[in-house]
């Protein structure tokens, strides 16, 4: 049961994360297509961070990091068998495709630098599960992982349905 539970989770984490990167929570491709006709291509690293009142903006840096943690996590709770390398290479190669996929579709600015942090992201999940794992035992942590994964998920759906219902009622 706990096997499948964490599988469809990682599964479901990774069709938000594909949302979320590509389609900015869009629902209608062709309403994306239409906002993002104009491909964006940047591959200076941390060269065009984006600015506000003059200032510059990490938010955009520290939110593609920051939702990237689970990614490592649950690889880890889901193949324990296969090493930090292979996991840390695969968010890697994830992260580039979606990239180069936004790239490809014109439906987003194409940056080396959220391939870095959605990396650095997937590293830091990696490494807090490697960290937890030496005080707390694998059985408990993934329960653990997994029910905040769980919780976190609905959390998500139940916000982003009441936004989209506020949207319609208007």
């Amino acid at each position: 049961m706990g096997k499948i539970l964490s599988r469809g989770l990682l599964t479901l984490y990774v069709m938000i994360l594909i949302w979320l990167v590509l389609f900015k929570t869009s629902f209608s491709i062709s309403t994306l297509v239409a906002h993002h006709h104009q491909r964006s291509l940047n591959l200076v690293p941390f060269a065009a961070p984006s600015m506000i009142g003059g200032r510059i903006n990490y938010s955009e840096m520290v939110f593609n990091c920051v939702l990237f943690i689970p990614f490592g996590l649950l690889l880890d709770v889901n193949f324990k068998k296969t090493g930090f390398f292979p996991k840390l290479v695969f968010m890697l190669i994830f992260s580039l495709s979606v990239e180069i996929t936004q790239y490809i579709f014109a439906i987003g600015a194409t940056d080396i630098t959220d391939v870095i942090t959605n990396t650095v992201g997937g590293f830091l999940g990696l490494i807090l599960y490697s960290v937890s794992n030496r005080y707390i035992k694998t059985e408990k942590l993934d329960r653990f992982i997994i029910s905040v994964g769980i919780l976190l998920l609905l959390l998500f759906v139940s916000i982003y349905a009441s936004h989209f219902v506020r949207r319609r009622w208007r």
